[in-house]
């Protein structure tokens, strides 16, 4: 066998495992998901799986990774056909949130990651998501440069978006059972979708920024 079809070979691979994995992780989290069922989703032995990636970690840590660059690329892509600061910045919103609820494993591995301050892979987790926000606070900037914004302040912005975008797919399930509940009269938005969650903050962000008239 040729080196290029060896390459070729163990690239495909990698890849089937990486896409069998995003989905196993995002079904069972870090924690539960079990190297033994991944090579069986995958049609290889466990002893491949390591091959490639030699723990679980490592593995997790590659998921992320590729999937952290994805949506970033999926955010650069929207705002190339955008002139304007604020329609990137809508563009941000409606990208960032749209691949939260397509991949919903993201914002709920992202928050227990922020919330043990990155246990399992703190370096990467800190340089990705800082890109993410670099995105968010080069809108801002030229926003400001241009006169659309005013009184911005990224790291706040970007927490309430990404922030409540997280929060918003990964509590759906609880929200639709307290729905559920007639004991106490609470609107917990549980047939808001998506759209209407991104509506809703991208109006109250321009509110926010004062954009002009």
């Amino acid at each position: 066998m040729s080196k290029k079809v060896q390459k070729r070979d163990a690239e495909a691979s990698k890849a089937l495992i990486i896409t069998h994995a995003k989905s196993l992780f995002s079904e069972k989290g870090y924690a539960s998901a079990s190297m033994d069922e991944l090579a069986q989703r995958c049609g290889l032995n466990k002893a491949m799986v390591f091959y490639y990636f030699k723990n679980k970690k490592g593995l997790y840590e590659a998921v992320m990774r590729e999937v952290l660059i994805e949506i970033q690329e999926a955010i650069t892509e929207e705002n190339k056909t955008h002139s304007k600061p604020i329609e990137e910045l809508e563009g941000f919103i409606r990208t960032y949130a749209r691949y939260a609820c397509e991949h919903p494993y993201l914002p709920a591995l992202l928050l227990k990651e922020l919330s043990d301050s990155g246990a399992v892979f703190p370096e990467m987790l800190f340089t990705s998501m800082r890109q993410l926000f670099a995105l968010f606070s080069d809108i801002l900037k030229r926003g400001e440069e241009k006169g659309c914004f005013d009184n911005a302040i990224p790291m706040i912005l970007y927490f309430m978006v990404i922030g409540t975008l997280n929060l918003m797919v990964t509590t759906k399930p609880l929200r639709l059972k307290a729905a559920e509940l007639d004991d106490i009269d609470l609107d917990t938005c549980a047939a808001c979708d998506i759209e209407e969650i991104a509506d809703y903050i991208v109006i109250k962000i321009k509110q926010m920024l004062k954009e002009p008239k």
